[in-house]
């Protein structure tokens, strides 16, 4: 594979120092097929990617003299020159409107919902009271507290890793525990 880059490399900086036309011709059939797959992989329709491809080959001839081999091989400097195309052409891209949401007609919770909450909130207690107390502790710091999992271990003085394997460990268990409870 080393030798397909380094020719690459060395077809390109003909292009660079000579203009060499045979040279770019290699370097675009090398490339414009894997720079269409690289854009449509990410997320770019396939006329959107031809277009792309166009452009970015035509940037590689118009810019070939900033090319320097000694920073970065041709496939680098040309997916990179590709990826900022991408990245440009998505900028561009007016935001997609959320779709209007129906009127509510009232955001008071109705019996039902209050029932099932409750109901929700019997279940994780009854769950949370199955844990070891030091998982218990550290999901309720976690996550009813909202208290970053840096700041529980300064409290505590328990490494951080600690905290993260308790939280982890609880909230396995506690799904475990919830799944068996809940009907």
């Amino acid at each position: 594979m080393r030798d397909d880059i380094a020719e690459q490399t060395r077809d390109l900086i003909a292009v660079r120092d000579q203009r060499d036309r045979a040279a770019f011709g290699r370097l675009f059939d090398y490339f414009g097929p894997r720079l269409k797959y690289m854009l449509i992989r990410g997320g770019m329709r396939d006329g959107s990617a031809e277009d792309v491809v166009q452009e970015v080959m035509l940037s590689v001839w118009h810019k070939a003299a900033q090319f320097d081999p000694h920073r970065a091989d041709a496939a680098a400097w040309i997916y990179g020159i590709a990826r900022n195309r991408r990245i440009d052409m998505m900028r561009r891209r007016p935001l997609a409107q959320p779709e209007a949401m129906p009127e509510l007609d009232s955001l008071e919770p109705d019996a039902m919902q209050i029932l099932a909450l409750q109901e929700e909130a019997r279940h994780l207690s009854e769950a949370l009271s199955r844990l070891a107390p030091e998982q218990a502790e550290a999901l309720r710091a976690a996550y009813f507290d909202d208290i970053p999992h840096s700041r529980i271990s300064e409290v505590t003085g328990l490494p951080l890793g600690t905290i993260k394997s308790r939280i982890r460990l609880g909230l396995d268990r506690l799904r475990h525990e919830l799944r068996r409870i809940a009907p």
